[in-house]
């Protein structure tokens, strides 16, 4: 699913209307129709509505559902902001609609002072201030009206977005002034906004609602980013041939785990077995021996020279992918092995956790990367490796897809929605997760799954993007089964199984 800017997403509604063909007060009103249904879906029309709308088509939309419930018998009052006396052309004609229907219980158009209603608990407020269109932070009697409704115990739905979001960059945005919403009914397709973490709080439950906008504009328009679907991940499973044997199957280096961290590398050892790699290694300390052989019999071990610490880098030559870095520690012969292993390694490289601290302790070490290499930071973990505390979301997410770019490699900016940033500026973002998978351990199993898939034979974008869905997935499956507040990132691994199975099914 293509992920649009706002120009784009004008561009669409301009595009559809041109060549479905369709007037723009129709596809308003079905527009409207859809965001009606999804509001009747959920409240009673003995839930009193009050309905604010702007100036422009947001405001529009909202004059439409307005009308709309006062017709399905809903009791509605309706606040039609127009300051500056100029309403879009087809909030004007919804404007006389809502007029001429006489079924609202109440209708105010303020062009100068506003007295707000008293907002109750058992009240539904209908943003319809602004859409996607706003490029600046609300100021004024609109911000003044935002924090009303914020704190009042009213319930809110916000049309398209909550009013005084932007749909991308919200970094230098005032926070106050940003309506939270309980429920947004975003058309057609999320926005960017709406992906990132620190934008969650205002949109509350996210419904898409599809309104038919063309398929044409949607499937001919490039777009920076996207989000991967099921029937993606279907398309690029390699077949597991009839004829295979473990020598055929790819064998894969894990290095991982100091003393005191074994369960790290047990985790990315599984996950890299479950994965579908026919054979893995894994290098660890000599104190973790006991360990690793009880809990993963069916690894190989490679035992490091020290007993408590990775200390020296090895051969890599024979082996098809590698991870490294769960539980390796930070200690500075480790981090000496860890850069001469690095450069030595002509395999794909999977970088995590200790592993990415390393780099950022040792900057300059960054420059010596290979092309293709593989980092999967949480959002401390890459603010440290860019020596940069990001402001927003957005542009922490901006920054990685510009260090994927610069070290031509692959960033996997973990989160609920984890965006794989590519080297040519594309992100891709992860449908699959819960916030049960918010638990220690969970980023060495992602860890694990990547590598093995990159030595069973996938592309590194493919393993990658396979890699990230079939976490969640797992993580998903294991959520349904166990719930989240009870899973553990070895509940992840169990139910790895089930996952490559619903792909292959």
């Amino acid at each position: 699913m293509k992920i649009f800017t706002a120009a784009q997403i004008h561009e669409l509604d301009k595009y559809t209307i041109e060549h479905e063909p369709i007037k723009s007060i129709d596809l308003m009103e079905r527009a409207a129709k859809a965001i009606t249904r999804a509001i009747t879906e959920e409240w009673t029309d003995r839930t009193p509505v009050v309905v604010f709308a702007g100036p422009g088509n947001n405001g529009g939309d909202a004059l439409a559902v307005a009308r709309l419930l006062a017709e399905a018998n809903y009791k509605v009052s309706v606040y039609l902001f127009n300051i500056h006396n100029k309403l879009s052309e087809d909030c004007g004609a919804n404007r006389q609609r809502l007029i001429d229907c006489k079924k609202v219980s109440k209708f105010t158009e303020i062009t100068l002072n506003f007295d707000p209603p008293e907002l109750q608990a058992d009240t539904l407020v209908i943003d319809g201030l602004f859409g996607s269109g706003l490029n600046k932070p609300l100021m004024g009697g609109f911000a003044s009206l935002v924090k009303y409704i914020n704190q009042s115990p009213c319930k809110v739905v916000a049309i398209d977005m909550p009013s005084g979001l932007m749909c991308e960059d919200n970094t230098f945005n005032i926070r106050a002034n940003i309506l939270r919403a309980d429920l947004t009914l975003t058309l057609q397709q999320m926005k960017l906004s709406m992906l990132l973490p620190d934008c969650q709080q205002y949109i509350g439950r996210l419904r898409v609602l599809d309104i038919r906008l063309s398929a044409e504009y949607i499937d001919n328009t490039d777009a920076a980013y996207r989000m991967i679907e099921e029937r993606d991940m279907r398309k690029c499973l390699i077949p597991r041939p009839d004829f295979a044997n473990k020598g055929t199957m790819g064998h894969a280096l894990i290095i991982a785990g100091s003393y005191g961290m074994a369960g790290a590398a047990v985790l990315a050892t599984k996950a890299c077995l479950r994965s579908g790699s026919g054979k893995v290694t894994v290098h660890t300390p000599k104190r973790n021996y006991t360990v690793m052989q009880v809990s993963v019999p069916e690894a190989v071990l490679q035992m490091d020279r020290e007993e408590t610490h990775f200390s020296d880098s090895v051969n890599a030559d024979d082996f098809d992918a590698l991870g490294i870095g769960p539980g390796i520690g930070m200690g500075e012969s480790t981090a000496i092995a860890l850069i001469g292993q690095i450069r030595r390694t002509q395999c794909p490289i999977v970088v995590d956790a200790d592993a990415l601290n390393i780099l950022a302790n040792h900057q300059a070490w960054m420059q010596q990367l290979p092309q293709g290499i593989i980092m999967t930071p949480h959002p401390k973990e890459f603010d440290r490796l860019v020596n940069n505390v990001s402001n927003s979301d957005y542009e922490r997410l901006t920054k990685a897809g510009q260090l994927a770019e610069r070290l031509q490699g692959y960033v996997l900016l973990k989160g609920h929605y984890t965006a794989l940033c590519m080297p040519d500026g594309n992100i891709v973002f992860n449908s699959t997760g819960n916030s049960g998978m918010a638990t220690a351990g969970s980023g060495d199993v992602l860890t694990g799954i990547i590598t093995g898939l990159l030595a069973r034979g996938y592309a590194r974008a493919e393993a990658c993007m396979l890699g990230m869905y079939l976490h969640g997935l797992a993580g998903d499956l294991a959520a349904k089964s166990l719930g989240k507040e009870s899973l553990l990132a070895g509940d992840i691994i169990d139910y790895l199984p089930q996952a490559f199975l619903r792909l292959e099914d």
